[in-house]
């Protein structure tokens, strides 16, 4: 049946399930989704429930691209020496950030980020100082409102105050965010009131947790679903909401939380032409419940039918190849592209699948760009790549992998 996104927030709200999980598609609602969430569980659309709010503490803490549109770079184009990121001031991260000032908690993100990244990359919060603005006005600087980021050595070979990739720093986000629930989930833990180091977080009832995933490998990845995992186990009193594109983030999870047995807790968020949303129960890991690459196959094909095309369809068709070459054994998913142009059709699908990270990228493809994706969807199929018992089972191979991977957490 579909729903508005509105109102799966509130079937989500309204469940009496400790995690839910969540599979969708780039581009399907994700976000959008967790935002309407957070809207009905700690709205802030009056002044009367922004105090309100404010009094009370947070209910929800969410993690998502708005949560990483609050760090933003100061990149110091004068004089380009002092590169630095800036976190924007709101309820959140004076609330975290104070919190993880006061609790002497900065090292754990510099643990977490070093892990995922590089041990002599070390970032830096700032202590509180003065500067002058424009008008010769004293500003005062909070302490932890600014990062630095340098390469340490055992020489003097390091480099200071350099700017990081869009990946390291969207892990770094994710670190900070991280740190801060962990802390929380302690706090929580702590049956007496008198005994918690802050009041402050008392109220949170749901973390929504959207993608963390940005740039990690697969053994990071693996890792990172693995310690969430753990860490909502050990959690008492908050319910965690979980979305993810990922196959692999999703099995680990679901493997990991044991929701094998557990019904209405795992779900296939889908987008209908006239902008509604289907919300399915899920039973299995996306291998065997979603039949993924069916899907992937009759999204792409909908798309074609409607004229509906966008470029995220490129990401869904080179996903459908790589798993088509991986069940039959092929090294690479370009072995199955035309013999005729098979070098022009890999650059034109990894130009076009990798441009949409970009959000100056326009969505909508031209003519003959869509055409492509008609031609190799009909050339996977009516090839004999596609055989017969890959359209009556999913990628057993693969999801056996992923099985034993999982089994070995």
């Amino acid at each position: 049946m579909s729903q508005s996104l509105t109102e799966i927030a509130q079937s989500l709200k309204d469940s009496p399930k400790k995690v839910q999980l969540i599979y969708a598609f780039n581009g399907t609602g994700k976000t959008r989704l967790s935002r309407k969430f957070r809207l009905l569980v700690d709205p802030k659309d009056t002044d009367e429930e922004q105090e309100e709010q404010e009094t009370s503490g947070i209910k929800v803490m969410y993690y998502n691209a708005f949560t990483e549109d609050l760090f933003y770079w100061d990149n110091d184009l004068d004089a380009d020496t002092n590169r630095k990121l800036i976190i924007r001031p709101n309820n959140f991260t004076d609330l975290a950030l104070g919190f993880l000032k006061d609790q002497g908690l900065d090292n754990n993100i510099v643990t977490n980020f070093q892990h995922f990244t590089s041990d002599s990359l070390t970032p830096l919060f700032n202590e509180e100082y003065t500067t002058q603005d424009n008008n010769g006005n004293d500003i005062v600087v909070k302490a932890y409102s600014e990062v630095t980021f340098s390469i340490t050595s055992g020489d003097d070979q390091g480099l200071p105050n350099i700017k990081i990739s869009k990946g390291e720093e969207s892990n770094f986000i994710w670190c900070v965010y991280y740190s801060l629930i962990e802390q929380v989930v302690e706090l929580l833990n702590t049956p007496e009131l008198e005994d918690r180091a802050t009041n402050q977080f008392n109220d949170v009832e749901y973390v929504f947790i959207d993608d963390p995933i940005s740039s990690l490998d697969e053994n990071h990845l693996i890792e990172l679903a693995v310690n969430l995992a753990e860490l909502i186990k050990k959690s008492n009193g908050i319910k965690f909401i979980i979305s993810t594109h990922s196959p692999l983030f999703y099995n680990v999870l679901y493997n990991e939380l044991g929701l094998k047995s557990k019904k209405n807790s795992c779900f296939m968020l889908s987008k209908n032409e006239d902008g509604t949303y289907d919300f399915d129960n899920k039973y299995g890991d996306s291998n065997k419940s979603f039949s993924y690459h069916l899907y992937l196959k009759e999204t792409i094909e909908e798309a074609i039918e409607s004229n509906s095309i966008e470029k995220y369809h490129f990401m869904l068709l080179r996903n459908l190849y790589e798993k088509t070459a991986n069940f039959l054994g092929y090294p690479k998913w370009s072995d199955l592209l035309p013999d005729d142009k098979q070098t022009y059709y890999n650059r034109v699908i990894q130009f076009t699948s990798h441009s949409t990270l970009s959000n100056e990228v326009v969505p909508e493809p031209t003519e003959p760009e869509k055409q492509i994706v008609k031609f190799l969807l009909d050339h996977l199929i009516e090839s004999n790549y596609w055989k017969e018992e890959i359209a009556v089972e999913p990628a057993t191979e693969e999801a056996s992998t992923i099985e034993t991977e999982n089994e070995t957490l």
